[in-house]
């Protein structure tokens, strides 16, 4: 019966994770293709693309971009279900039934496991054939001349070799008003200009040509390039030409050719894992040989004595190589014309050297920049994989610590989290493939800076640790800044036992003659002894036990009915016993803080600080004091009077 419910279980906490999931996956997607689509924006206006072709080029785009959509998928879907059960209190039902977590989590992590298992071999199968047909339509688009649309009053250019002035245009008729050509078709010796009252354009069945109706009008032909080449520039003659209707055959190739897709096979992303290692293998042995082809070049042309030196010189090097001269012995003994000639040689054969090393290094950087982006993408395919998993881990158990559902919180921190993310993992990705950093450490440190976030999550998830629970970081900053705490204290619906009012004013005198005794001895406001702050910390007993009995008071009075009462507990201070004798419990932190003198300094200043406001403090706890025992000395004759009256009666 046990196994049943776990089961029933199961599968109510994957019925949670994969609705949710599901409609996550498509949003991530949709906006992961949007964000692509906006790069190619200029490709796709104004091209006269069919529905078809748009139709293929969104269908690759979102098979190349499942892969990256689905850790961000399994990052909104788990925290949102995790955060829904955790605001219905589901989460603390199945705690408080003794299922820890980490069970609960288990049936999804299978799933998670399953989606990282599928992207993998999507990404080395499917991804690679989209993304091959999906560069191979981007380059196609972009080769696709535009559709013509003509702006008014402004030279068009969309044409090749034509631009085209239309004063005004009917969208209706098609028709073009006062129209102005200028033709380079035939090169700029032959330019030709038209003028035409009106015109209409259209395009020929084959979509090959555009063809330009005309009424109207005087054509102008430049005619230098004939044959009055000899002439002066200013008597050269041209062909002017006036007509009532006149037709215009311009190229122009408007349909959509797709280049071959196998032209993009070198693409590291158009590979599998297997075809990426075999081609590696390869281009690296052609590097290794030509690198060996090229320090053997070096070798014979620029480590040898005829490069550098004519016979005469290589003798004389010998010889004094031979001898014990010494090298500024030498050049003393050298004429100056034959020590600048050889400057001179050494330098133009440095200079050419480097130029000739400058000019290899293209070829052999571009090669290792040709491994390093296959190698990029090999590693790719499993990181994205992994990511799944590593964002479930943080997801899930960030989901059960914050309690939050819905699209609203769960979404912000989802993108912040994938921020981070695609920031590490880019610039890892980016300075992998310039050789800055090595590839496993470039691919993998989103993975390893992600993995110990993931861990720590869950196990603070697990614990019920209250990691993310703001009023305690408000707290503690609170504490860190010396800001003070206000008392709130309200009347309870229910009272189950009365103050002891009898006995409360013999109390509060005690606590106001134990405040007014510190207050004597303790001259809080003369500036504390900077040894005994950092090397002869002791605790403070007697504040300790003002605090401890004022509170006491407090939890007792704060049953009482008497709304003055209650609002003189209010003005009673919340004391840090502590916080005016050192600035740390250990003792090894307070001598190191006390040794570094800038930093013991400034908490010395502090502790001066808490000093002053404890005075304040006790000051108040006594004047507090004697204003409940009048509060409360009236409240038991007010309740005397009740009695007698009710006696007479």
């Amino acid at each position: 019966m046990k196994i049943r419910i776990i089961k029933r279980l199961d599968l109510y906490i994957l019925q949670n994770f994969t609705l949710v999931f599901a409609g996550s996956f498509f949003i991530c997607l949709f906006v992961f293709m949007m964000q692509f689509t906006w790069r190619y924006v200029n490709e796709l206006i104004g091209k006269g693309l069919s529905l078809e072709i748009l139709a293929k080029f969104f269908g690759y785009m979102a098979v190349t971009l499942i892969p990256q959509s689905l850790p961000l998928a399994v990052l909104l879907a788990s925290l949102i279900a995790f955060g829904n059960m955790g605001e219905r209190l589901e989460l603390l039902a199945m705690k408080a039934a003794g299922v820890p977590l980490v069970r609960i989590m288990r049936p999804i992590l299978v799933v998670v496991v399953a989606f990282g298992v599928g992207s993998f071999f999507f990404q080395n199968t499917a991804s690679p054939k989209a993304q091959r047909l999906l560069r191979t339509l981007i380059i196609s688009m972009k080769q696709t001349s535009p559709a013509v649309e003509i702006p008014e009053g402004v030279f068009y250019n969309g044409v090749p070799d034509v631009n085209l002035y239309v004063q005004r245009k009917n969208a209706e008729t098609g028709m073009l008003y006062q129209l102005i050509i200028y033709k380079t078709d035939q090169g700029f010796d032959k330019a030709q200009i038209v003028l035409a009252d009106s015109g209409k354009m259209e395009v020929t069945a084959d979509r090959m040509h555009l063809k330009l109706k005309l009424w109207s009008g005087e054509q102008f032909e430049n005619l230098q390039g004939q044959s009055f080449t000899g002439l002066q520039t200013a008597s050269v003659p041209y062909d002017r030409e006036t007509f009532n209707y006149k037709e215009l055959l311009i190229a122009f190739d408007s349909n959509f050719n797709l280049m071959d897709a196998n032209a993009l096979n070198g693409l590291a992303t158009a590979k599998d894992m297997h075809e990426i290692v075999a081609d590696i293998d390869s281009v690296e042995q052609e590097m290794d040989s030509v690198g060996r082809s090229y320090y053997a070049a070096a070798q014979a042309d620029y480590f040898t004595a005829p490069k550098y030196f004519d016979a005469d010189s290589a003798e004389v090097m010998q010889r004094a190589v031979r001898s014990t001269l010494s090298f500024d012995t030498l050049v003393a003994q050298t004429p100056p014309d034959r020590i600048a000639m050889a400057r001179r040689s050494a330098m133009a054969s440095v200079q050419s050297f480097r130029s000739e090393l400058e000019w290899k290094s293209l070829v052999t950087g571009e090669g290792d920049r040709y491994v390093r982006t296959h190698w990029i993408e090999w590693h790719q395919k499993m990181t994205l994989s992994l990511a799944c998993v590593m964002f479930f881990f943080v997801g899930a158990p960030l989901g059960a610590i914050i309690r939050k559902g819905g699209l609203g919180m769960p979404t912000v921190i989802s993108v912040v989290i994938f921020i981070f993310y695609y920031i590490f993992n880019t610039s890892g990705m980016k300075l992998a493939r310039d050789g800055s950093w090595n590839i496993w450490y470039g691919m993998w440190i989103s993975t390893m800076i992600l993995s110990p976030i993931g861990a720590f999550l869950t196990y603070k998830a697990n614990k019920d640790s209250v990691v993310f629970n703001l009023e305690l970081y408000v707290s503690f900053f609170r504490q860190l800044l010396g800001l003070r705490s206000h008392r709130h204290v309200f009347r309870k619906e229910v009272i189950i036992d009365d103050p002891d009012y009898a006995t409360m004013p013999q109390r509060l005198g005690q606590l106001r003659q134990a405040c007014t005794d510190y207050l004597a001895k303790a001259q809080l406001l003369m500036a504390p002894s900077y040894v005994r702050i950092f090397f002869r910390y002791e605790p403070d007993r007697d504040v300790q036990a003002i605090d401890e009995e004022m509170e006491t008071l407090v939890e007792e009075l704060s049953n009482s009915r008497n709304p003055r009462v209650l609002a003189e507990l209010n003005h009673l201070p919340i004391l840090y016993a502590n916080a005016h004798t050192s600035p740390f419990h250990s003792k090894a932190w307070n001598v190191t803080a006390g040794i570094l003198l800038p930093v013991g300094l400034v908490l010395w200043l502090r502790m001066w600080h808490f000093r002053l406001r404890l005075g304040r403090d006790l000051k108040q706890i006594v004047k507090s004091s004697d204003n409940l025992t009048h509060i409360i000395s009236d409240t038991e004759l007010t309740d005397k009077e009740k009695q007698q009256n009710d006696g007479n009666l």
